[in-house]
């Protein structure tokens, strides 16, 4: 079945305006729990302690209580000793980012190897010599080639709500991803990414099952105020902006479900951990 058809997305549009003209947030959103429901992960990258070998750094996410990571196709890394270091630690690949790469099917070839299931897409950047129509054009038909072969291997392609002056509105990414018109083309949806300019609960509703994973950070809309655009980023999961009991909401009235992985600065174990812990907060995944 492809993605969500126009009827389907009308009337998750409709509803989401009704909610929102009522200025609704049931009495019971914060307790909203997403354990056994979200994978947690972090970018692989985000481990940053040189002193351990492949599988100290899987293994350590895995006694962090990590279900996952996710891997950039840029990275240098061997590519049998990564899947090697992954199967050693019990700790899966949940797929791979490959930014706005035009070789997409080589980072579904690496997902499918790593035993995952998406490709991270970002889809160009606007600028001076990049018009907005042209881009849109570009990428649509990127996507629309890259798809069949997507789905051949099992792969998903996932585009994301980025900085990139590109899907600037809920409304728009859904009707980008309507038109590839793919099982194999959805959205990777970064929930901090949008707070700068709008509210994550709302455009999860209108994006709905469109939704394949999740990116987790944090914006404050007061630092982007008071210090600039992009200091906005410099703050923890749970101490910005962001309605997390919202959020939770809107995610389980689309029946969401699957994976969510950290974006923010790494480190070592004391990071990690709490990085870990701010999930848990947020997203409800602790024991009750």
């Amino acid at each position: 079945m492809p993605t969500p058809n126009r009827r389907e997305f009308l009337t998750t549009a409709a509803g989401t305006c009704a909610a929102l003209s009522l200025g609704r947030l049931p009495a019971d959103a914060a307790d909203v729990s997403f354990r056994g429901r979200i994978r947690k992960a972090v970018k692989f990258h985000m481990v940053k302690d040189d002193n351990r070998s492949l599988h100290e750094k899987f293994q350590l996410l895995k006694d962090l209580g990590y279900d996952g990571t996710e891997i950039h196709t840029k990275l240098k890394l061997d590519k049998h000793e990564v899947q090697a270091a992954s199967e050693a630690a019990g700790l899966p690949i949940h797929g791979v980012i490959n930014s706005n790469n035009t070789d997409i099917n080589s980072a579904v070839d690496l997902s499918k190897f790593y035993g995952g299931s998406s490709v991270l897409v970002v889809a160009g950047r606007v600028n001076e010599n990049m018009p907005y129509d042209e881009n849109w054009t570009e990428w649509l038909g990127r996507l629309q080639a890259a798809a069949p072969y997507a789905q051949q291997q099992g792969i998903r392609l996932l585009v994301e709500n980025v900085w990139n002056n590109f899907l600037l509105s809920p409304l728009e990414m859904a009707r980008f991803i309507d038109e590839i018109d793919s099982e194999a083309v959805g959205v990777y949806f970064d929930v901090g990414n949008v707070v700068r300019f709008g509210w994550p609960e709302q455009w999860i509703r209108i994006l709905g099952s469109r939704i394949g994973k999740l990116d987790i950070k944090e914006y404050s809309r007061k630092l982007q105020q008071d210090a600039g655009l992009w200091k906005g980023f410099n703050v923890e999961i749970g101490e910005g902006s962001c309605n997390w009991p919202a959020v939770r909401q809107a995610l389980d009235e689309i029946g969401f479900a699957g994976w969510a992985t950290a974006e923010v600065p790494g480190g070592g174990r004391d990071r990690l951990a709490d990085i870990a812990r701010r999930m848990d907060d947020v997203l409800a995944l602790a024991p009750v």
